[in-house]
C-alpha cells in the first residue's frame, strides 16, 4: 500500500464534521450517504485522496479519512459485546504476537479481536476462532469479511466448543498464543495446556473479580504455567483548546481483567512463590499459600 492511493470501492471511509461526530460508509460507484444535514455522494469521494473534505447537499462540511481498525471496532454491527480497542492493543502486546505465529482464539464474539489478531501475524500466520453460538459467529464472520473485504485464508472459524479441538489431533503446541474470552476458561485448562507450546502466552479476559479469582487459582493448582499476572486498562482522553488543557469529564473506563500467564515445558515444576508478609504479621510466620479452586 502507497501512502498515496486513491479512495477506491469498498473502502471503508469515515467521514468526521465539526463537532467530531463520525460515521462510516463502505464506498461503492453511485452510491449516496445521507444525514439530516444532506447527503453526500460516494463518487465524490472516488478515485480522490484521504483527507479530503466533502460538502454535504445541506452545506455542511466533513474530513474523509480511510477508517483504522479502532473506528470500524467502535461502529461495527454486535452479537456479542466487542472485545474494546485499548484491551485489544494490550492483548496483542501481552501474548507478543508477530507475524507468522499461530493463535487460537475462544469465543469469537462479533470478531473484534479477531481482526485485530489477523491484522498483527499476518497472511502468513494463523488465527483459529471458536464460537458456541452461531449467531454471534455469523456477526464475526460478516465483520471480519467487511474489514479484510474477503475472507482471510489464514483465519478459520469454528462454530462449536472449544472442547471440540477444531485443529489437528496430531499437534500437540500448535500455537503460540491462546486467548479466551468465555464465561468458564477454567473448564479449558487442560485443553489450553495440550494446544499452546512452551513459553507461548495464555490471555484470558473477565469481566469480574470472582472470574479472575477463580482462573489465577485454577492455573497455579495446574502447575504447568507461571505466576498469572491481572491488569486492568483505562484510557482518559484529554481537552485541548489553547491553554485550557484538562482531562475530559468522561473516559473509557473499566471494560474487563485481562490475566497473562505463560506455558511451562513439560516436566518442569515452577519455584514457589514468596510473598511479602502482611503488615503486623510476625517475621516467623510463613507467608499465606492459595489452595486452588
Amino acid at each position: 500500500m502507497t501512502g498515496d492511493r486513491m479512495l477506491s470501492a469498498g473502502d471503508i471511509v469515515q467521514i468526521t464534521d465539526d463537532r467530531g461526530r463520525h460515521h462510516t460508509l463502505i464506498l461503492q460507484p453511485g452510491g449516496t450517504f445521507h444525514t439530516h444535514r444532506g447527503s453526500i455522494a460516494h463518487d465524490d469521494l472516488l478515485g480522490r485522496p484521504e483527507g479530503i473534505v466533502v460538502t454535504t447537499t445541506g452545506g455542511t462540511a466533513y474530513v474523509a479519512l480511510r477508517s483504522l481498525l479502532e473506528d470500524f471496532v467502535l461502529s461495527m454491527p454486535r452479537g456479542a459485546a466487542v472485545i474494546y480497542p485499548k484491551d485489544a492493543a494490550r492483548i496483542a502486546m501481552l501474548t507478543g504476537l508477530r507475524p507468522g505465529w499461530s493463535v487460537l482464539e475462544a469465543g469469537a464474539g462479533s470478531g473484534a479481536l479477531t481482526c485485530t489478531l489477523l491484522q498483527t501475524v499476518g497472511d502468513r500466520g494463523r488465527v483459529v476462532s471458536c464460537e458456541r453460538r452461531p449467531d454471534f459467529a455469523e456477526t464475526a464472520r460478516s465483520n471480519v469479511t467487511r474489514w479484510f473485504a474477503e475472507e482471510p485464508a489464514a483465519w478459520s472459524l469454528h462454530i462449536g466448543d472449544l472442547a471440540d479441538r477444531p485443529w489437528d489431533p496430531a499437534l500437540t503446541g500448535a500455537f503460540d498464543a491462546v486467548v479466551l474470552d468465555m464465561l468458564d476458561p477454567w473448564e479449558h485448562i487442560g485443553t489450553v495446556s495440550d494446544a499452546i507450546r512452551p513459553g507461548g502466552v495464555l490471555v484470558v479476559y473477565v469481566a469480574t473479580t470472582t472470574q479472575l479469582s477463580r482462573i489465577a487459582e485454577d492455573l497455579r493448582a495446574d502447575g504447568r504455567w507461571t505466576e498469572p499476572r491481572a491488569e486492568e486498562s483505562l484510557v482518559r482522553t484529554w481537552h485541548l483548546e489553547g491553554l485550557a488543557v484538562r482531562p475530559d469529564h468522561r473516559m473509557v473506563g473499566h471494560t474487563g481483567f485481562l490475566l497473562a500467564a505463560r506455558r511451562l515445558a513439560d516436566g518442569t515444576v515452577a519455584p514457589p512463590r514468596r510473598r511479602r508478609p502482611s503488615k503486623g504479621m510476625p517475621a516467623s510466620a510463613p507467608p499465606a499459600t492459595s489452595t486452588g479452586a
